[in-house]
């Protein structure tokens, strides 16, 4: 797959900040309103894909490359992983939400209910949504990233 014409790129340099803007709001606010890791994952891999296909399977892979997509990938899942077993750890549940009504991390938090759209209510929900994220986003853009360069080697045959 090459690369589009010079406007495609030049409204995608535009609009790709936004996007991963607007994706990282969703992960980042996954326990306050619709969405989450996986969705907020989604639109980012989206954005991603969107740099594939106007710029072309070539360049990106030679900008991204398949190894650092399985590190990072990896990380997300360690990470969930991490934040569900120390709920073992600080609470004998797993996925314990031990951050809720402690100054671990976030400082004072209150035990129940909530105040006005603060992000450190939820405790450990927001790290896991952003682990979930990072996921989402290395998983999707690498089998869109994958499936582009194979048609395109393809295509060159």
């Amino acid at each position: 797959m090459n690369g589009m014409s010079r406007i495609v790129k030049t409204i995608t340099s535009i609009v790709f900040p936004f996007i991963m803007i607007f994706g990282l709001y969703i992960i980042a606010h996954g326990h306050l309103t619709p969405g989450g890791g996986f969705q907020g994952g989604a639109v980012v891999a989206s954005g991603c894909a969107m740099i594939l296909v106007a710029y072309g399977s070539v360049w990106t892979m030679g900008k991204i490359k398949e190894k650092n997509l399985s590190i990072l990938e990896s990380i997300g899942a360690i990470c969930f992983i991490i934040l569900a077993i120390l709920g073992l750890g600080f609470g004998t549940v797993f996925f314990k939400n031990f951050l809720v009504g402690s100054n671990i991390i976030f400082g004072i938090v209150p035990s129940f209910g909530s105040t006005i759209s603060n992000i450190n209510t939820a405790g450990v929900i927001p790290l896991m949504n952003f682990a979930v994220g990072l996921k989402v986003i290395v998983g999707l853009f690498g089998i869109v990233l994958i499936m582009a360069y194979a048609s395109r080697r393809r295509d060159n045959k």
